[in-house]
């Protein structure tokens, strides 16, 4: 039988299969996407349905950020979908980044179309006296909001966040990591002082970090933007940047000093202390559902998505192997206490007693959707008071008595987040590579890919050549990067520090 039952799961295993990383990533990824059961492009052109095991992994992200946010002082609120045009343009630099992508609204309302009534038309009687964008971003709403909300000194700090969609009409998409309209997070906060506001964007900018470690398993660098890569309107921004597997690099988030940019285009002041009335100063931050790809691209293998504990929706499933309602009944007893007992100890469990599909079909959707620990149960398990444990990280395989199953998987649970970073963590550092000539960037860039640790010279225009020429741009300005005197790979011109370079996403 169990010979029978390895026959079946290789058979559903051939039906599932992926195009291999090495052969096609950008294939690999899509055919992940799809195949897990993650997210599916939509009748609307750019834009993604995310299903319900890609949305519980959203969530399980959702839940940690929201309540590290919490834990720092931030609240919850909600601001509206759609902005006044001429709010929009009250940040010149803002408005001017995000033009090219907005979408806008200019009527109110559809008709019936008097030459074909199976068809409806715009009114053109129910043009917007004012066209609408629909947000690719906040801060010109929020901005002018909290004008209403700020008087005094002692309504400050204001530490808003909110949960919502936005939309930028990109030309070229990609599930997860580049759609129309998209989920995200989007802090925007008010303070007094511009220390108080630096502090703030560091302090976000770290939160994100410790996010990606501690619960993505996926290492990343903190630094800033170049003057050409900041967010518009802003006058810093930090970030956190990535290594995929197929050596391009990925921003998974973003804090953005603003200065008092935004509090001067909104006219938003505070009486001070000493009574002086001065502009507010200003931050935002955001991550998105770019993490999913992030996620996916970070651990993932030939045979499908590899989650990290501490995201998994279900961190352990039991698949009985049964012929007869006799031996069900048998194994779901031992199955529901293991489960209740998994369940206690803070681990989210499914049983899969379902009898539509074959234990095999069981054992390489779970493969596929990236469950960490599989546990079969059969008769001779029953027999031998044990159990099979299936490691998804490792694809390795090992029998457990049945009483030390739950110690063992909350020891594995701790492990196997562990091994997943330290994994992802030795492959990011083996793809950052110092040169110190331009042929020697573009050799590595081509055969090696990664980050390049590079002198530049400071300047746009140089950065702009560089980008022209190899398509790499200047990922991040690292922060624990010593200063070290040396020459501009492109110009030879004068340089204090190393920044990193990088094919992107």
């Amino acid at each position: 039988m169990f010979n029978k039952i390895q026959d079946l799961c290789q058979i559903q295993r051939m039906s599932k299969k992926l195009t291999k990383r090495s052969e096609d990533y950008s294939k690999w990824y899509n055919e992940l996407v799809v195949k897990a059961d993650l997210a599916e492009n939509s009748a609307v052109r750019g834009c993604m349905v995310i299903k319900p095991y890609g949305f519980a992994i959203w969530e399980k992200m959702q839940a940690q950020l929201d309540k590290m946010f919490k834990e720092t002082g931030h609240q919850n609120a909600y601001f509206p979908l759609f902005v006044p045009k001429h709010l929009f343009e009250a940040e010149e630099k803002n408005a001017e980044g995000f033009a090219k992508e907005c979408a806008v609204v200019t009527h109110y309302r559809l008709k019936t179309d008097p030459n074909d009534k199976s068809k409806l038309i715009v009114d053109p009687d129910a043009k917007l006296e004012e066209e609408l964008v629909v947000r690719p971003t906040s801060e010109a709403i929020i901005w002018n909001t909290y004008k209403n909300w700020i008087q005094s000194y002692r309504d400050l700090p204001i530490k808003i966040n909110q949960w919502a969609n936005v939309v930028r009409w990109e030309m070229r998409t990609r599930l997860f990591l580049r759609t129309s309209e998209f989920l995200w997070q989007e802090g925007h906060t008010a303070h007094a002082t511009k220390q108080e506001a630096l502090e703030e964007t560091e302090l976000m900018n770290n939160i994100y970090a410790e996010f990606a470690e501690k619960f993505m398993a996926m290492p990343v660098i903190k630094g800033s933007k170049t003057e050409s890569e900041r967010f518009a309107g802003a006058v810093e921004t930090y970030c956190i940047e990535a290594m995929m597997q197929d050596g391009k690099a990925l921003q998974a988030g973003t804090s953005h000093f603003l200065g008092q940019n935004f509090a001067k285009a909104f006219d938003v002041k505070f009486t001070s202390k000493e009574g002086k009335l001065e502009n507010v100063w200003a931050t935002s931050w955001g991550v998105s559902t770019r993490l999913m790809g992030a996620l996916i691209m970070t651990h993932s293998d030939d045979n499908g998505l590899v989650l990290p504990p501490n995201l998994a929706p279900t961190q352990v499933v039991i698949v009985p192997i049964y012929k007869g309602e006799e031996q069900l009944e048998a194994i779901s007893q031992v199955a529901n206490k293991l489960a209740d007992d998994l369940k206690e100890a803070g681990i989210s469990v499914k049983y899969d007693d379902r009898d539509t599909q074959k234990p095999g079909w069981k054992f390489a959707q779970y493969e596929l959707q990236g469950v960490p620990v599989r546990l079969a149960i059969g008769p001779k398990d029953l027999e031998k008071g044990s159990v099979e444990l299936a490691r998804r990280d490792t694809l390795t395989k090992e029998f457990v008595n049945q009483d030390e199953v739950v110690e063992k998987v909350k020891h594995l649970m701790v492990e196997m987040q562990d091994t997943l970073f330290d994994k992802a963590y030795k492959f990011r550092n083996e793809h950052i590579t110092e040169v110190d000539s331009f042929d020697e960037f573009k050799k590595v860039l081509k055969e090696k890919g990664g980050f390049i640790s590079a002198h530049w010279d400071g300047t746009t225009e140089t950065e702009n050549k560089i980008k022209g020429l190899t398509k790499a741009t200047i990922r991040c300005i690292p922060f624990n990067s010593e200063k070290e005197s040396g020459s501009c790979v492109l110009t030879g011109k004068p340089s204090e520090q190393r920044v990193l370079f990088a094919k992107a996403y």
